[in-house]
C-alpha cells in the first residue's frame, strides 16, 4: 500500500486488513469457547476462521481436539490427517490420529499410523508404548484368525482370552473376542457355552450378524428350532 497508493489496492488492502481483525477476533473467541469447554460453539468459530485459513495446522489439530470432545472420532481424523500433511514432523497428529483408530477397534489401522509417528522420530515415547500395546494385540488377533481357519478352535479361545487381557481397558476388543470364541464354540459343537456367550455379546449389539447366526447355529446343536 505505500510503495504504490492508488485508490484500487487501497481499497482492497483495506478489505483485506478489515477480514484479518474480523479473523484474529473469531480466533479469540474459539480459544475463550474450547477454554470453556463449549466445543459446539469452538467448533462453529473455527469453521469460519478455516474457510479462509485453509492451511494453518494448528487451527485443525484444536478443531480435531473438539470433535475428539464432541465424540466425532471420525471428523477428527480428517483434521488431523490434514495437519499430519501440512506441518512437518508432526508426530503429534499421527500419535492421536492411531490413538482414536485404537479406541475406535480398528488396530490395523492403528498399527499402520503409528508406524508413520516413528518414522519420524523413532525415540517418541507414547508412540513407542502405544506401538508396542497395538503391535502385541495385532499380532494376538492375527493368530487368533490363523488358528480358526485351521479349525483349530481351542487355540483360538485360548488366544482370544490372551486378547482381553492384553486390552481390559478398550471395551470394543473385549466384545469382538467374546463373539470371535462363541464362533469357536459353536463349531466345536459346545452349544451351552455358545449360547451363553453369544447372548452375552447380543445384550451389547442386538444387531451383531455374526454372533446371532452363531447363537443360531448353537441353537441348531441343542435341537431349540423355534429359538
Amino acid at each position: 500500500l505505500k510503495s504504490n497508493p492508488s485508490n484500487n489496492e487501497e481499497k482492497e488492502a483495506q478489505t483485506q486488513l478489515t477480514k484479518s481483525d474480523e479473523l484474529q477476533r473469531l480466533h479469540s473467541q474459539a480459544l475463550s469457547a474450547y477454554q470453556q469447554e463449549d466445543y459446539e460453539a469452538a467448533i462453529s468459530l473455527l469453521d469460519e476462521i478455516l474457510a479462509v485459513c485453509v492451511w494453518d495446522a494448528e487451527l485443525r489439530e484444536l478443531r480435531a481436539e473438539c470433535y475428539i470432545k464432541e465424540g466425532e472420532p471420525s471428523k477428527a481424523i480428517s483434521d488431523l490427517k490434514a495437519a499430519a500433511k501440512l506441518k512437518n514432523d508432526n508426530t503429534e497428529a499421527f500419535y492421536k490420529i492411531s490413538k482414536i483408530y485404537y479406541q475406535l477397534g480398528d488396530h490395523e489401522l492403528s498399527l499402520s499410523e503409528v508406524r508413520e509417528c516413528l518414522k519420524l522420530d523413532q525415540d517418541h515415547k507414547q508412540c513407542f508404548s502405544l506401538y508396542k500395546q497395538v503391535k502385541k494385540l495385532n499380532k494376538q488377533i492375527e493368530s487368533a484368525e490363523e488358528f480358526i481357519r485351521e479349525g483349530r478352535y481351542e487355540d483360538a479361545i485360548s488366544k482370544y482370552e490372551s486378547v482381553m487381557k492384553t486390552e481390559p481397558e478398550v471395551p470394543v476388543y473385549a466384545t469382538r473376542a467374546k463373539e470371535r470364541i462363541c464362533h469357536c464354540l459353536s463349531k466345536n459343537q459346545q452349544a451351552t457355552e455358545a449360547i451363553k456367550l453369544c447372548t452375552e455379546v447380543l445384550q451389547l449389539e442386538p444387531t451383531n450378524v455374526n454372533a446371532l447366526k452363531d447363537r443360531a447355529e448353537a441353537y441348531l446343536l441343542e435341537d431349540l428350532y423355534e429359538e
